[in-house]
């Protein structure tokens, strides 16, 4: 008898639009290399866990799908009172080089701002 191979997990697929302008400052994650965005979430996930992010930017029609992984995990109930959710950093691609510029050619002078953010 033949054995199933074992049920592979799969990324979980998020889908972000993001509307305007201050919510991708809150968002967007220039620290790590190549970019990242900040997910708000309730789902558990584990550092390096795969996931699949459609991003949508404010206007722009096009989607943006990243292959990603979560590097870090905000709680429930987080000091400072940031919202719950995780960091997913963007693969080392083109996709993401070239997301990576749309991104802060969106947010543009709002890049060197002091405002707080969702994230570090």
């Amino acid at each position: 008898m033949s054995q199933a191979p074992p049920n592979q997990v799969r990324p979980s697929v998020i889908q972000l639009a993001i509307k305007e302008k201050a919510a991708l400052y809150a968002a967007y994650i220039p620290l790590f290399a190549d970019g990242g965005v900040f997910i708000p979430s309730t789902r558990e996930y584990r550092l390096g866990d795969d996931v699949y992010v459609l991003l949508s930017l404010p206007d722009d029609p096009q989607r943006y799908p990243i292959a990603g992984k979560v590097a870090w995990i905000t709680p429930a109930r987080a000091a400072g009172n940031r919202s719950q959710g995780v960091g997913v950093r963007f693969p080392s691609d083109e996709k993401s080089r070239l997301l990576k510029i749309r991104i802060e050619e969106i947010l543009g002078t709002h890049l060197g701002s002091d405002r707080p953010t969702q994230t570090i």
